[in-house]
């Protein structure tokens, strides 16, 4: 992973053949460049607020390039359709559709967009395209390290420089010649595989309503707090949400088996968990208290997504890390713009330890060990410490 902005790429998928994609482009330096917010209140909505963006003219000539790939694509023989697109202040998301099997990689479509964008910019600047500019203005003069005036000496232009870097002397190189010859996006971008219609759909919203998800965090940030790690008496989660939740005087947690123990019918088809579901509503119900629970079994889940439809107050304890870039989906994001969620990631799940001697990375103890987190939070009643 070339920096903290990207997942990895999907090893093993085919980015040559068919597929749809939302992709994400960051604003190298994460510089405020693409587009500035304007908000208006009293719009339809599930929160009455709606963002969206004025474009810099980088901006629109990024959002045109991203228009004509479609055009641009098809003089190389390569079919492919681009759905839905947003410039935000400093990253930019896209959705991409492969049409037929191509010669190129997703990875050329988008280098080449990325290539097309930062030739933009620097002709906006009063710059000649870095592809074309003589290496010796920068990199052999006497003031340049010694290692890059050696690699200017091997190569006639900047694009060969540049791809014969590592990462580490792309950073050095930019550093000594100034950003303003930096390209506009960092070096890596992120790819999501779409995996249905469904999906696909999905991607379409997340993008139009990426403008609105961004000011929320900015106006609620006691709601929408990310934090990459906070102490919980002896161990360290990633966090995002309302915080405040962990300080409840009552937390109460909820846990399923898959299974009746004595009758082996599913466990949320049983008179047991009605009984168990009412004593958690009515907990809730009397104030004071949050439910905890990670959600997994099915009637973990059933409850999760009570407290979320109904803006129960909720601990949502998940394996997947939080990282710095990391969201949550739409409707766990609309419970913590309500204030009624926090979503609590641990690190080092799996150093917990086997269950069962079933092996400690395998969803079998994931469930259980998740479920013993749930049970340290209930009891928790200090003080969280944010680390970062």
């Amino acid at each position: 992973m070339e920096s903290l902005s990207y997942r990895p790429r999907n090893s093993g998928h085919d980015y040559y053949g068919r597929g749809t994609y939302l992709v994400t482009l960051v604003v190298s330096g994460r510089e405020r460049l693409l587009s500035r917010f304007v908000a208006e209140f009293g719009h339809k909505g599930e929160t009455g607020y709606n963002a969206h963006p004025a474009l810099t003219p980088l901006g629109e000539a990024v959002q045109e390039a991203w228009l004509q790939i479609p055009a641009r694509s098809q003089t190389h023989g390569n079919k492919v359709l681009v759905h839905a697109c947003v410039c935000m202040p400093d990253h930019f998301h896209g959705v991409i559709e492969v049409q037929e099997p191509m010669q190129w990689s997703l990875g050329d479509v988008i280098q080449a967009f990325k290539a097309t964008c930062t030739s933009i910019w620097q002709q906006q600047l009063g710059l000649p395209a870095s592809t074309n500019r003589p290496i010796s203005v920068d990199c052999r003069k006497e003031s340049a390290p010694g290692w890059l005036r050696e690699k200017a000496a091997l190569h006639d232009n900047e694009g060969d420089l540049i791809r014969s870097m590592s990462k580490k002397q792309r950073q050095e190189y930019y550093t000594f010649v100034g950003r303003q010859q930096r390209p506009l996006f960092d070096d890596n971008y992120d790819d999501t595989v779409c995996l249905d219609e469904r999906h696909r759909l999905a991607m379409i919203a997340y993008v139009h309503d990426n403008p609105r998800r961004a000011q929320l965090r900015r106006l609620l940030p006691d709601f929408m707090r990310r934090c990459l790690h906070v102490q919980i008496g002896n161990r360290s989660y990633g966090a995002f949400g309302n915080l405040f939740l962990l300080r409840w005087p009552r937390k109460v947690q909820v846990m399923c088996h898959r299974r009746h123990p004595v009758s082996h019918l599913p466990y949320e088809e049983t008179d047991d968990y009605e009984r168990e579901r009412d004593q958690w509503e009515a907990a809730v119900m009397k104030g004071a208290t949050v439910i905890v629970t990670p959600g997994i079994s099915h009637g973990e889940q059933l409850m999760k997504n009570v407290c979320i439809e109904r803006g129960y107050p909720l601990i949502h304890l998940q394996a997947t890390p939080i990282s710095q870039y990391w969201k949550p989906e739409k409707k766990r994001f609309e419970a913590c713009v309500r204030g009624s969620m926090l979503i609590l990631a641990p690190w080092d799940l799996d150093m917990m330890g086997s269950v069962g001697n079933v092996p400690s990375d395998s969803d079998y103890s994931r469930f259980h060990n998740l479920n013993t987190l749930a049970t340290e939070i209930c009891a928790f009643n200090g003080e969280a410490k944010i680390i970062r």
